[in-house]
């Protein structure tokens, strides 16, 4: 993270005590060579278990960042891909390092900058995804976004996610995403404007709640290249959630 190329620790501070929306313009320069991009082999998995459900002609990017799972949606879908984040700098970036036609010839691509919680379509699209962007809403907040992508969808289109298995006590990711998730909301009690990126806020059951609310249709798929927990279950799965 603190290589040549990737943020400055003093830059990763500077953006701590921002906005979240003006963190990430701090950030989108340098974003695709932080740990924080969403690794490759997440957005190849989700592509693999997403393929034969198709096909697709319009997809949808939810909260896109720097285009990573844009250019998912290009190896999926047929006519258009759309890209959305609140985040001017990030859809800079994605602009620049996606092709606006997804490469010889591919699906149309464009970037919209909007809220997530407020999204500007309705029924054009087959399939969204979203990859590593849930931390950035508080749970009260699920509702307007999954609605939202809801109306974006068109009848039997799929709202897709990869989500992980909880940590268990012994793990000392637990413990490590425990703490991160205290300082942030101590940090936010003391700090304006708020920063709101928590890792446990996005458990399992309130989501599955929160999309049939919304009028999906949910079911899970082992995300078998991940593997599985002493207990026989995925440690990841992905959320694929049918517009009913």
């Amino acid at each position: 993270m603190f290589s040549s190329q990737g943020p400055t620790l003093r830059e990763l501070a500077v953006q701590a005590f921002s906005s979240t929306e003006h963190g990430y313009d701090l950030l989108a320069p340098k974003f695709d060579r932080t740990p924080f991009r969403t690794p490759g082999r997440f957005l190849t998995s989700t592509a693999d278990a997403l393929r034969p459900l198709g096909p697709f002609d319009a997809g949808l990017d939810v909260c896109c960042g720097t285009g990573a799972g844009v250019g998912t949606l290009l190896s999926l879908c047929r006519e258009r891909v759309t890209g959305v984040d609140f985040s001017a700098g990030m859809l800079a970036a994605a602009a620049e390092a996606v092709p606006r036609d997804g490469g010889q010839g591919g699906p149309a691509v464009e970037w919209v900058r909007a809220e997530a919680r407020a999204l500007p379509f309705a029924g054009g699209f087959d399939l969204a995804v979203s990859f590593g962007a849930f931390g950035h809403f508080l749970p009260a907040e699920r509702p307007a976004l999954f609605a939202g992508v809801h109306r974006a969808l068109r009848p039997g289109g799929l709202f897709a996610f990869p989500i992980g298995a909880p940590q268990s006590f012994a793990s000392p990711w637990y413990w490590a995403l425990l703490g991160f998730d205290g300082v942030m909301r101590a940090r936010n009690l003391l700090w304006r404007p708020p920063f709101v990126m928590y890792y446990r806020t996005f458990p399992l059951g309130g989501v599955r709640e929160d999309l049939a609310d919304a009028g999906f249709d949910v079911r899970l798929l082992p995300l078998e290249e991940f593997g599985r927990r002493p207990d026989g279950s995925p440690r990841w799965r992905l959320v694929v959630a049918r517009k009913a």
